[in-house]
């Protein structure tokens, strides 16, 4: 499986997650510069975590009119699997192939810390390694991770089973206020994953966990 993450000004994450990537047998990883327009190379997006154009106006608000959006957003369409971590989830729903809006912090401060998640869904790409109920801990690092939508959009999200993490209660619980404490999310075909902790940060035993490795194992079909 060959795959491409997506690097903007402002990346700081864009390593970490091809380091992860590289270690996996089944993997072929590239970096892919945001000016460029060609994905047909690739079966599958990691959009990492950062801050894109230094999260001026809005964290992922002038990343959506970057040249590669528009392959991204093709790619989405054709049911091509899309995974954005923390500003990578804020690139996904501002450029529209996720629902809801991330805002600040309910403490109004940045937040870097270990979470617990609970795996609320196996029924996608990313996730059918995992077991339904099952916990990972990984870190978060962002400023604006609240997740919020209307009703409307919390009752289809959640009826549709397409809320993948929510926040466990170790390590302090919510971090940042999400509504249904949500952590990452499905879109409707189910192939893009919006998720603000970060996997990439919790592959290495030094790091303290393992757990980020079962999604990108679930991603290269290994189990």
């Amino acid at each position: 499986m060959r795959i491409a993450v997506i690097v903007f000004p402002g990346s700081n994450c864009d390593h970490d997650a091809y380091s992860v990537l590289k270690g996996i047998r089944q993997i072929e990883v590239h970096f892919v510069w945001h000016k460029e327009t060609d994905l047909s190379r690739y079966e599958g997006i990691v959009i990492p975590g950062g801050f894109s154009y230094g999260d001026y106006l809005r964290p992922g608000s002038i990343a959506k009119f970057s040249p590669i959006m528009t392959s991204i957003i093709e790619k989405a369409k054709n049911g091509f699997p899309v995974l954005g971590i923390c500003n990578g989830f804020q690139v996904l729903v501002e450029s529209g192939l996720l629902p809801g809006a991330l805002i600040t912090n309910k403490k109004l401060k940045f937040s870097s810390r270990p979470v617990a998640l609970i795996a609320q869904t196996t029924d996608s790409i990313f996730t059918r390694n995992l077991k339904k109920g099952e916990k990972l801990v990984m870190p978060i690092a962002h400023r604006q991770g609240n997740f919020t939508a209307d009703e409307d959009t919390l009752k289809a999200i959640r009826d549709d089973d397409r809320i993948v993490f929510t926040y466990g209660h170790e390590f302090g619980g919510n971090p940042n206020g999400s509504a249904l404490d949500i952590a990452g999310i499905l879109n409707k075909k189910r192939n893009v994953l919006g998720m603000m902790p970060h996997p990439e940060r919790a592959a290495d035993p030094l790091l303290g966990s393992t757990d980020g490795l079962k999604i990108f194992e679930s991603l290269a079909g290994i189990t």
